[in-house]
């Protein structure tokens, strides 16, 4: 057990249990063993970003949805990532403290508290003004002072404030938009989960020069982002 003392040391209460066995359990099986993602995940609080009332699944293996009817939050991904894919897209991106980071869906504000943690400082964009000011009261309540949160269309906007050292997309989309790419300086990195049901890869896209190193280490099916490219369908 290699988690901070602070963690071990309250175990005995049922929320810093929960979020114990969440690292343990689901995320360090799932090969992610970076020290300071791990501390991430200790120090920032699942359950002060999910939606009311859900405070019991925060540390579940499952998706949140963030607005309601459930299928219509799916469909549109306004939800929260299970916690060992945000874990395993953390460890992949290779943050560091002096980072510049864009985030694609914010959400509830939960990734972009982790990437705070990690990194200097945050961009995030989201689409639905609801989920803006969410995201907003949410970081705010958690202390995190280096996340600017605005309403934007990831897709379709002009984003002002690159380059940037990592971009990372939180939901999928078919294909890895070239408009972001642009937006990272020599040696950034971009993270996406990419492809088409079923069949869905996270891949990073490395800066080098003038092209990019490509990986894709392990596959995942989750919701889309809006308004990104699909590709058309097949016809005779």
């Amino acid at each position: 057990m290699n988690l901070p003392l602070n963690t071990l040391a309250n175990v005995q209460d049922p929320i810093a249990h929960a979020r114990y066995n969440m690292i343990e359990q689901q995320i360090r099986p799932w090969n992610v063993l970076d020290r300071g993602v791990l501390d991430a995940l200790a120090a920032v609080h699942r359950e002060q970003f999910v939606p009311p009332g859900c405070q019991g699944m925060a540390f579940a293996d499952v998706e949140l949805p963030l607005t309601e009817p459930v299928e219509e939050a799916t469909r549109l991904g306004q939800v929260m990532l299970a916690p060992r894919v945000e874990a395993r897209m953390l460890q992949d991106l290779e943050l560091r403290p002096t980072d510049k980071v864009l985030e694609i869906g914010a959400g509830s504000g939960h990734m972009a508290a982790l990437l705070g943690h990690l990194a200097e400082h945050v961009v995030t964009l989201e689409i639905v003004p609801g989920l803006v000011e969410f995201a907003r009261e949410n970081l705010r309540g958690a202390g995190v002072q280096n996340v600017d949160v605005r309403q934007a269309d990831g897709a379709l906007d002009l984003i002002p404030d690159g380059p940037f050292d990592v971009v990372v997309l939180s939901g999928s989309v078919a294909e890895v938009p070239q408009r972001l790419l642009a937006l990272l300086r020599d040696g950034g990195r971009l993270g996406a989960i990419v492809g088409v049901e079923p069949m869905m890869r996270m891949t990073v896209m490395r800066k080098v020069g003038n092209g990019f190193e490509t990986s894709q280490p392990w596959d995942v099916v989750v919701p889309r982002l809006r308004n990104f490219p699909e590709p058309s369908p097949f016809r005779f």
